[in-house]
């Protein structure tokens, strides 16, 4: 199976110091793969190149077979890469619908600034099922900005599923969230990763374990391992520098 996201020594400094060094990596179609390493590891860096937020210093990003090294956020956006930060980035003053609405509908190809937006069958009809499939059909009346943190956390991924992505980046979904929130993202993220290719940062080890296929670690900026969980799990110098010679 070939892969869907590559990375060739992919490099960003920032003067002397190199959050992301040297760093090969490879994503397969269908994959869940987490990425984690102790603060400072380079994790959030990693995911900022791979979406255009910031630009390699060297090394190459290929997605789908082309090069997109230095391209734009928006470019790489509409090539299919989505991103559902850890602050959330919603519209706090309109609903829940109009949130999803508006991103489904930044996706139309034949986009009519005339045509009213309740006029737009499909994009309600996507808008609709993707507020079923995360679990916020309920509140689509809701002001964005009355929902509880989990929930907002939830619309995070509903926008960016909106935007129909062949791979979604996501970015500690679980941070700052109580237990009964963490589950139900949990199974939220293992519903989508049924028909998606996912990158996941998190620090929680215990969502890691449980939902990745394989796992990545980082550790000042350079590639230490990676595997499956169980791999990860017994591997010496990921407990080392990671899990405090813990076993998880």
């Amino acid at each position: 199976m070939s892969a869907i996201l590559e990375t060739v020594s992919l490099t960003k400094s920032f003067g002397g110091l190199f959050a992301v060094d040297d760093v090969n990596f490879s994503l397969q179609k269908g994959d869940l793969q987490s990425i984690i390493g102790p603060n400072g590891a380079g994790k959030s860096t990693f995911f900022r190149l791979i979406s255009g937020e910031h630009k390699p210093t060297a090394g190459q990003i290929s997605f789908g077979g082309k090069d997109i090294t230095g391209l734009s956020q928006t470019a790489i956006s509409h090539l299919g890469i989505a991103v559902a930060y850890q602050i959330t980035n919603i519209f706090p003053m309109l609903t829940v619908f109009e949130n999803v609405r508006v991103a489904a509908q930044s996706r139309q190809t034949a986009f009519n600034f005339w045509s009213r937006a309740l006029s737009l069958s499909d994009v309600l009809d996507q808008t609709s099922q993707i507020l079923e499939d995360i679990g916020l059909a309920e509140f689509k009346d809701e002001i964005a900005g009355n929902l509880s943190h989990g929930d907002q956390k939830r619309l995070e991924i509903g926008i960016a599923l909106a935007t129909k992505p062949k791979l979604l980046l996501l970015d500690e979904p679980t941070a700052g969230l109580a237990p009964t929130e963490t589950r139900q993202t949990i199974e939220l993220i293992k519903k989508i990763a049924r028909n998606l290719t996912i990158i996941l940062v998190e620090h929680k080890m215990k969502v890691i374990m449980e939902v990745s296929d394989k796992i990545t670690v980082l550790h000042y900026g350079k590639l230490l391992a990676q595997g499956s969980p169980d791999e990860i799990r017994s591997n010496e110098d990921v407990r080392k520098v990671y899990l405090g010679g813990v076993k998880v």
